[in-house]
């Protein structure tokens, strides 16, 4: 029996790069890459098998097809999905086949929001692994929430209770000073007021001038 899947992240858009051989213990620098000329690009899903399991998968934009894939074991820390030291849009990843042979490759977004949701889905998934094991229960697949949306020629009714037409009750005004009688505020002056009455209210001040914001740069 196949496991489930559930696809926790789609990104339509995905860039893959060769990338040179680490020469220092300093971690990977995208801006090694050539990034101008990408070796690949296509669609990045990621997915949960059997509630445990999770594996990026690069697929054809067009078909669907798989191009690669990336199990992830552990995030962060592990092998299988790095960042890398110069920018927050690009990863180092570890492709493996069926055959169990594996090659790093650089990917990365044009989008930093891309990278961030990536980022945020593969955290979310192994904190609900770790709350799943210090509770001793089993880790369940997230299954996909029930079809809510009307079918063809469906409709619903809604009955609304009829007004009695009964006069509203409102309190009678009470004589005398009271402490908690919160005082009618004047209304504000008409076009014909006298300008003794408009210097009463004067007009709020004007806005002060917004200041330059600063460029943020981006890798």
């Amino acid at each position: 029996m196949d496991e489930y899947e559930s696809v926790s992240l789609v990104k339509p858009e995905v860039f893959v790069f060769r990338i040179p051989p680490l020469g220092s213990n300093k971690g990977h620098k995208a801006a090694e890459w050539n990034l101008d000329k990408p070796d690949w690009t296509g669609r990045l899903k990621l997915v949960s098998i059997g509630g445990d399991k999770l594996e990026i998968r690069l697929e054809d934009k067009t078909t669907g097809a798989l191009y690669a894939k990336c199990p992830i074991d552990a995030y962060p820390g592990g092998l299988a999905i790095e960042p890398v030291t110069d920018s927050s849009r690009y990863f180092v990843i570890r492709l493996k086949n069926d055959s169990g042979q594996s090659a790093f490759v650089g990917c990365g977004f044009s989008d930093r929001g891309d990278s961030f949701d990536l980022n945020v889905a593969l955290q979310d998934h192994f904190k609900h692994l770790s709350r799943a094991c210090s509770s001793g229960g089993a880790v369940e697949p997230e299954k996909p929430l029930p079809d809510l949306a009307f079918r063809e020629g469906q409709t619903i009714s809604i009955k609304i209770g009829k007004m009695d037409g009964a006069a509203v009750k409102r309190p009678k005004a009470t004589t005398g000073t009271s402490t908690n009688v919160v005082p009618l505020l004047p209304p504000p002056p008409g076009p014909n007021s006298s300008v003794s009455n408009r210097s009463r209210f004067p007009p709020p001040n004007a806005p002060a001038s917004s200041s330059n914001s600063n460029n943020l740069l981006d890798f």
